[in-house]
């Protein structure tokens, strides 16, 4: 059992949380302890002093909406935020109550009658734009993901495909969202013209922006990962005659995972970075559009929900990238990756 546990949590890279299990069962409770300390209680000084700093800071700065937020402001409209999506849940579920009770009755009276399900047209809330950027983040992400993995190993595998290839791609590799934005605007507006269409076009725009941004980390790294595979695994191969199909699978993918999960990483905190600037032009329903929104508001409570959008986006972000090192760990053969 307690293997299977620190094995488990190892694997799913919360191996912050091993030695804590270990000091529970009492499995050499000094050595435990000196690394809780320097895994948990080293972060949790730091943050306690950039909370400090904060509050001391943000007192002495005044704007045009008032004082600067401190941390305790800050709580304060996080949890505003929470209960504003809350009740916003509650008019939601009012209003299909209503509409199925009006629909039962009018087919109680005429078993015939045709009967309308409206949809719920609120205002999204905090929490779901929060969810909306993630959707949208990775969706961008995985479109890049399968356009630039394969191409990328195509470019690590053959030199020449490399070297004509290799301009375009640093050449569009440090293109500004801001630049990709109208031109993907005019593109899909004149492209996704539909009456009944299955996603809203500022969301389209908004993850093929993504796309176009997040795609060169993942292709380069997945070339130069691809172009590094050990000379011996190439010529144990080529004595092996394997089938270049086989030889990709086999040999050139597993040896080039580390660094196209460098190239992954790199490519979603991009991504994430690049989607709530998208949002906030694109007015994308998500966290760009919400930071966007309530600079524009302009209220007391303005910058300290700004604040707060800041601090889970990147929270997020973090999150986003913690996956992806887990995931790393499932599908590399090396399973010593270490996640901090």
């Amino acid at each position: 059992m307690k293997e299977t546990t620190l094995k488990t949590l190892e694997k799913i890279g919360f191996t912050a949380l091993i030695p804590l299990i270990k000091l529970l069962m009492w499995d050499e409770p000094k050595k435990q302890i000196v690394i809780l300390s320097s895994r948990i209680l080293l972060p949790a000084v730091a943050i306690a002093l950039f909370l400090i700093l904060w509050a001391g800071v943000s007192s002495q700065i005044n704007t045009s909406l008032g004082q600067l937020p401190g941390p305790a402001q800050v709580w304060e409209q996080s949890t505003s935020l929470i209960t504003e999506h809350q009740l916003e849940q509650e008019k939601k579920a009012a209003f299909y109550e209503r509409q199925e009770a009006r629909n039962a009755k009018k087919l109680a009276i005429n078993p015939d009658a045709i009967v309308r399900v409206r949809t719920y047209t609120g205002a999204p809330t905090f929490i779901d734009q929060i969810f909306t950027s993630i959707i949208t983040v990775i969706v961008g992400f995985l479109i890049a993901s399968f356009i630039a993995i394969p191409l990328g190993i195509f470019c690590g595998l053959s030199e020449k495909m490399n070297n004509a290839l290799n301009p375009i791609f640093q050449i569009f590799k440090p293109v500004s969202p801001l630049a990709w934005l109208p031109i993907v605007t005019m593109v899909v507006s004149a492209v996704y013209v539909t009456d009944d269409p299955m996603f809203a076009k500022s969301f389209v725009i908004s993850a093929i922006t993504v796309s176009l941004c997040c795609l060169w980390p993942t292709l380069l790294n997945t070339t130069v990962g691809v172009a590094s595979v050990e000379s011996d695994l190439i010529n144990v191969s080529r004595v092996l005659r394997l089938h270049w199909f086989t030889h990709t699978i086999k040999i050139v993918v597993p040896s080039s995972i580390p660094m196209m999960f460098t190239g992954l990483r790199l490519s979603m905190g991009t991504g994430w970075m690049v989607l709530i600037a998208t949002e906030m032009l694109a007015q994308n329903p998500g966290l760009g559009k919400f930071v966007w929104d309530e600079f524009q508001n302009g209220s007391s409570n303005s910058l300290g929900r700004i604040m707060v959008a800041v601090l889970v986006i990147g929270l997020i972000g973090f999150i986003l990238d913690r996956l992806l090192m887990t995931a790393q760990r499932f599908v590399s053969w090396d399973k010593n990756v270490e996640i901090r």
